[in-house]
């Protein structure tokens, strides 16, 4: 089985160990499924009152980017073969907002980001995320890697 093959069904704890983020700040709850060319995860802390991006009560949907940045990191930590990557989110484009807050979305969110690009020093990904069949932003982003030894 591979890296790839292996991370679906995956939970928030596993995820958890592959991102910089951890506590309350990790994002994602399961992967859906990876590739070499993409993941997707889902996310339920959007509904979580003790949302750390939260703010006034409320979760822009802007925050959405921080949830795809971190499904971006795990697809980068996972073609790394599990070593822990440390990346900046240098540049967003495109980003399109089809929903004012996140916080008022029922459901599970689903997050997609396909890499596009990669030069081993940066990579850029598309991503989206929806719930259900509804849009809920999309964009794309340049991300600035530095593998941690």
């Amino acid at each position: 089985m591979t890296a790839w093959q292996e991370a679906a069904g995956q939970g928030r704890a596993w995820i958890a160990a592959r991102i910089p983020h951890a506590g309350a700040m990790c994002l994602l709850d399961e992967v859906v499924e990876a590739s070499p060319e993409a993941i997707a995860c889902l996310c339920r802390s959007h509904r979580d009152l003790a949302n750390p991006l939260r703010r006034a009560g409320r979760l822009g949907a802007a925050c959405g980017v921080e949830i795809a940045s971190q499904a971006m990191a795990l697809h980068g930590a996972l073609a790394g073969h599990g070593r822990s990557a440390a990346g900046m989110l240098v540049s967003l484009r495109a980003l399109d907002l089809k929903v004012p807050r996140l916080d008022l979305v029922e459901g599970d969110i689903r997050v997609s980001a396909r890499r596009e690009a990669d030069t081993g020093a940066q990579s850029l990904y598309g991503f989206e995320l929806h719930a259900g069949a509804e849009p809920l932003l999309s964009g794309r982003a340049t991300v600035v890697l530095s593998l941690a030894s």
